[in-house]
């Protein structure tokens, strides 16, 4: 793949699109007490064409069945990632007030503008466990995350990642984008935003280097080996305890996909999860990615294709190829930018350089 990362190298370098978190965090929290949770909200003023994949074996979503591309509703307002299990679905409800504020949704009646309904799907990680039980995201969460939204955003133990664990170390919320240079989809923007918290493990315990590395090679991320002992210390961590885990995302594109084209894009970028996560899409978690397409790039040529063939096919192809890759990078930038919480230790504590 012939491409250079985003000018952000985040999600928000397809344009249209805003990010915004909201968590509670003690800076005192253990395992069992204190607050360390939170939500995060990706926006698509304007609407954008959506869909979405569900790998794990304990998904918890909303509104994913409205995203089923033979399904009336074509476009969402605004995607919720969410710690708190089941319960943090409530943030969704905030977002939902936050942009009928706003005007934002399918207008239902011609003559009263304010009389919208906002398509808001969403999914969550099991955090629970990481501070107190009874803390998780709330519909206010939702609506703060929602209010901030905008082009930059932090990485690591914020929004829905404040309460992620990915294997034996911390997770968190990380991001990645690609500018196809050439072929069928060149100048099309790829990116993703990963909310890490998988039972799986996220480096190799032999090298001790995240397993998301491997296709474009730890100098691409300015990793260096760590010493036998760093790596003999990582591997004495306890394994996870949680019967509940889950990955969950966003991956997006400016180009102009149909409902069928998002899923197809949603599904190849479970590629990068498999890649990042060992073992992924497990009945312990509930994997689950959301594809998003702005429709926002200029239309490259098209290539005469037999008629059996949607004219898009190879920008399908490229643009499904970049949305495995950008996860896979989003997972590793998850870990590097987490730092620990609630003694959960972050990948930079076990291998510091």
């Amino acid at each position: 793949m012939n491409a250079v990362a985003g000018q952000r190298n985040s999600l928000t370098d397809v344009p249209g699109l805003l990010v915004g978190h909201h968590h509670a965090l003690d800076p005192a929290a253990t395992l069992g007490a204190g607050a360390a949770t939170g939500c995060t909200v990706v926006r698509a003023p304007g609407g954008a064409v959506a869909a979405v994949d569900v790998r794990g074996g304990g998904p918890g979503t909303r509104e994913t069945d409205l995203l089923d591309p033979r399904n009336t509703v074509r476009q969402v307002d605004a995607i919720v990632l969410t710690g708190g299990s089941a319960y943090g679905l409530a943030a969704a409800d905030g977002v939902m007030r936050w942009l009928e504020e706003h005007g934002a949704g399918i207008a239902m009646d011609p003559a009263d503008a304010s009389r919208v309904v906002p398509i808001v799907p969403a999914a969550v990680i099991f955090d629970l466990p990481v501070g107190a039980w009874d803390i998780r995201p709330t519909a206010e969460f939702g609506y703060q995350a929602a209010a901030a939204a905008g082009e930059d955003f932090a990485r690591g133990s914020v929004g829905a990642g404040v309460g992620a664990r990915a294997g034996s170390i911390k997770g968190g919320v990380g991001t990645a984008s690609v500018v196809l240079a050439e072929g069928a989809a060149a100048g099309i923007t790829v990116a993703a935003l990963i909310v890490a918290n998988p039972v799986g493990s996220v480096f190799d315990p032999r090298t001790g280097l995240p397993w998301g590395s491997g296709t474009d090679g730890p100098d691409y991320f300015g990793l260096r080996p760590p010493t036998p002992e760093q790596v003999a210390a990582a591997g004495a961590l306890p394994v996870k305890g949680t019967v509940l885990n889950t990955t969950i995302g966003v991956v997006a594109t400016d180009a102009a996909l149909d409902p069928a084209g998002c899923q197809r894009m949603a599904a190849t970028a479970h590629d990068g999860l498999a890649r990042a996560i060992r073992p992924a899409h497990s009945p312990l978690d509930g994997d689950t990615l959301f594809a998003l397409a702005t429709g926002t790039a200029e239309s490259a040529a098209t290539v005469a294709l037999p008629p059996a063939f949607p004219p898009d096919l190879l920008v399908l192809d490229e643009v499904c190829t970049a949305a495995a890759v950008c996860v896979e990078r989003a997972i590793v930038d998850a870990i590097r930018s987490a730092h620990a919480v609630a003694g959960i230790p972050a990948y930079h504590d076990l291998f510091p350089g």
